[in-house]
């Protein structure tokens, strides 16, 4: 059901496209008499304004819309030349197809424009090859996308969202309100604010998924912050939060040192003094997104999480000091110094997300590679990227070219009466998966011969009396184009069987065999459109996800051996720290396939493998293995008992991941049996910072882990249980998912 701003933003719609559409045709067709840019005028609204999904406000959409403009006269051109033969056309479709389908690598607004687009070839590739009509055709098409952008802007138009820089400065003043103590929310409203900036939270036309400095930045910023709340949100769960926040942390140590003694316990001094430097890095991130502009300098957080772990190391380094911090104090330093990394990055991707230019590097220069890469190469990245059988867009590209050059051929060879219409069949109806495209095929087929019916009575009633259709023509479009999104499919399908043979039959004398050639070529471009879905990857991105989802895990598996040997490293910094490029092309590409795989009805699937999860704790997995051994690395090698314990809780980390990869992917575990995992021995008398904060890594990272292999390892088991008809429940779930570690728990809250 949709909302009444919905129904009003589709009512307004059909208002713009019917009078553009009809301010063109009518003074073509019967101000000037000439019908051949009466056809483009009139269809090149309904191409821009109605097939395609351009995102964003009236004045973004009519830019949008112009730029558009001189690539659909090329593309009529090209059309218009091509016709010339049917191998011809579909060669020009097979590429055209492709490339206009592959532009959803640029965003959403190219992605949004490219079905029109498409159409504007489609409608200049069929015969009659008559090339001296170009520039008629090309009138109509200019004059048809300008009318659409004058009503766009000015008619009704739709109304800008908030952006996404004003979403980003609200969650970023939540998380410096929570860490200064002005406010106290829940952990639930904590994930609540972060999940608010997810892009599917997040209106298409505001989303920064673009290949440019600026959007990276602010992508790369949203995931921060969303990091941050989540970071705050348990840390509120388990009183670490209040702790830091009254005095910076209590320390359970007797004793004078380097804090002040009150009521016989001794302040964290170092926490202390970088958590109100942290509050200020929020407080001045949040201010410049609201301002777009004086984002704080990249150096501020970096040199003080430097200070603070050097203050932590002295005074792990002193023994005599009888204030020394305590393990636990050295657990709430290591959740502050986790905090204070998603701030860092936070403030250097506001930064570069409000500036977009190039800057100097910035370390670890494997995450901000894009800061200081030019614009060509950031383009190139993003393309041959995704030239990949594992990206979902190559999928979809792939799938649409060659439905479209399969229905072109079609066309030509059978000579179709029409033949566009069996194309633009396959243009509007094709989903990303089987079921979908069948589902939507089986409702236009139905709508058609309902419209194909009418359409005949009415041509037959009304005959050769052209004033009639010029009458119905402009009421029809207004009805048909606003009914159809509200009603759906099969009343799409049926008005726009109306709306075309009324508009024909003023281009040309008309009898009731044009609704016979309209549900012919409707059916036709279904036909080929359900063996296309069925044969390119029927499944969608279900499927598809989860493959991503095993080559993101298996990258990451070896980051956190690596991250662990640079750290326990003799001397310190022999070993060099893990590189993750090809983890983070692997995140790339399993953040497509998951955006596109909640875009797809679940329908019968069972619904509940926690992918957004999975995500998470890659991204966990990649910045720790930057900033651990960029902050953590000891000046001295630890002790032969501390290396082996953090050995141990690596090798306890990896075999989840490597567990959960299996699990994705479809493959036995690593191991047969999962033998139990012995409890930790207990810390050292003098316990290391470096040491702590890999443990608090390794814990908050497998427990994330766990839940993602629990919601998993049940969906997994329902899925098979539905396809053998048991009804067993599953009973190993929770003992597969516990933390490798000993220390990991379940959230309580329901996978994503």
């Amino acid at each position: 059901m949709r909302s009444g701003a919905e129904r009003a933003a589709v009512l307004h719609r059909s208002a713009r496209v019917t009078l553009a559409a009809s301010a063109g045709f009518y003074a073509f067709r019967y101000g000037l008499d000439e019908p051949v840019p009466a056809l483009y005028s009139l269809f090149a609204p309904i191409a821009l304004g109605l097939l395609s999904s351009i995102p964003g406000s009236g004045r973004q959409r009519a830019a949008v819309m112009l730029k558009a403009l001189p690539v659909g006269l090329v593309l009529v051109a090209l059309g218009t030349v091509l016709a010339v033969r049917t191998w011809a056309a579909v060669l020009g479709m097979l590429v055209v197809g492709f490339l206009l389908a592959f532009a959803a690598v640029a965003g959403p607004r190219p992605a949004g424009a490219a079905p029109g687009l498409q159409l504007f070839y489609i409608l200049a590739c069929f015969p009659p090859y008559e090339p001296r009509t170009l520039g008629l055709r090309l009138t109509g098409l200019a004059v048809g996308v300008v009318l659409l952008a004058l009503c766009e802007w000015f008619v009704l138009p739709q109304p800008a969202g908030e952006t996404y820089r004003w979403s980003l400065a609200r969650a970023v003043a939540i998380a410096g309100d929570t860490l200064a103590g002005r406010t106290s929310p829940s952990p639930g409203f904590l994930r609540a604010a972060g999940a608010r900036l997810r892009l599917s939270q997040i209106p298409p036309a505001e989303r920064p998924a673009g290949p440019g400095r600026a959007v990276r930045g602010l992508a790369q910023a949203g995931s921060a912050v969303r990091r941050l709340l989540e970071q705050l949100a348990h840390l509120t769960e388990t009183g670490r939060l209040r702790d830091l926040v009254q005095g910076g942390g209590r320390g359970d140590v007797k004793g004078g040192g380097r804090g002040d003694v009150k009521d016989g316990r001794c302040s964290d001094a170092a926490a202390e003094w970088l958590l109100p430097r942290v509050v200020l890095r929020c407080d001045e991130s949040a201010a410049a997104l609201r301002a777009g502009r004086g984002a704080p300098a990249p150096a501020h957080m970096d040199e003080a999480i430097g200070a603070f772990q050097a203050m932590r190391v002295r005074q792990a380094a002193e023994p005599a000091v009888p204030g020394r911090a305590s393990l636990s104090v050295l657990r709430r330093q290591a959740a502050l110094l986790a905090v204070a990394e998603s701030v860092r990055v936070l403030e250097i991707s506001v930064r570069v997300g409000l500036d977009g230019r190039r800057t100097r590097p910035i370390e670890p220069r494997e995450l901000f590679w894009y800061t200081e890469a030019p614009t060509s190469r950031l383009w190139l990245r993003r393309i041959v990227g995704n030239l990949t059988l594992r990206s979902v867009l190559f999928h979809n590209a792939v799938r649409i070219a060659l439905a479209l050059g399969a229905a072109r051929l079609v066309a030509g060879t059978l000579d179709l009466t029409h033949g566009f219409w069996v194309l633009l069949a396959v243009l509007t109806l094709s989903r990303t998966t089987f079921g979908q495209t069948w589902a939507a095929m089986r409702e236009a087929v139905a709508g058609n011969l309902v419209g194909a019916v009418a359409a005949g009575v009415l041509l037959i009633a009304v005959g050769q009396h052209t004033d009639a259709y010029a009458v119905l023509l402009a009421p029809g479009m207004l009805l048909a184009f606003a009914l159809g999104p509200l009603l759906g499919i099969a009343w799409a399908q049926g008005l726009f069987t109306l709306v075309v043979a009324t508009a024909f039959s003023q281009i040309a004398p008309a009898s009731w065999r044009l609704a016979e050639a309209r549900i012919l070529d409707v059916v036709t471009g279904s036909a080929i459109g359900l063996l296309c879905a069925m044969l390119a990857w029927p499944a969608g991105a279900r499927r598809e996800v989860r493959r991503t989802m095993a080559g993101l895990l298996r990258e990451c598996a070896p980051l956190i051996r690596d991250t662990v040997a640079a750290l326990t490293a003799a001397p310190p910094g022999s070993v060099p720290p893990p590189s993750t490029l090809r983890a983070l092309h692997r995140l790339r590409l399993a953040e497509s396939a998951y955006a596109q795989f909640r875009s797809e009805p679940v329908g019968g699937a069972p619904a509940g493998a926690d992918w957004h999860g999975v995500l998470i704790a890659a991204h966990q997995i990649l910045l720790g293995a930057h900033w651990l051994p960029r902050f953590d690395l000891p000046a001295t090698a630890m002790p032969p008992a501390a290396v082996e314990q953090a050995r141990v809780d690596g090798r306890a980390a990896v075999a989840t991941v490597e567990r959960l990869a299996a699990l994705c992917g479809g493959d036995p575990p690593p191991d047969a049996t999962r033998p139990e995992t012995a409890r930790p021995p207990p810390p050292p008398p003098a316990p290391l910072p470096t040491l702590v904060d890999l443990e608090a890594w390794l814990t908050s990272l497998t427990a994330r882990l766990s839940r993602a292999e629990t919601a998993l390892t049940r969906t997994s088991a329902d899925t098979a249980a539905e396809a053998t008809g048991g009804t067993a429940g599953v009973t190993a779930a929770g003992g597969t998912a516990r933390s490798a570690t000993g220390r990991g728990g379940h959230s309580g809250r329901p996978p994503e």
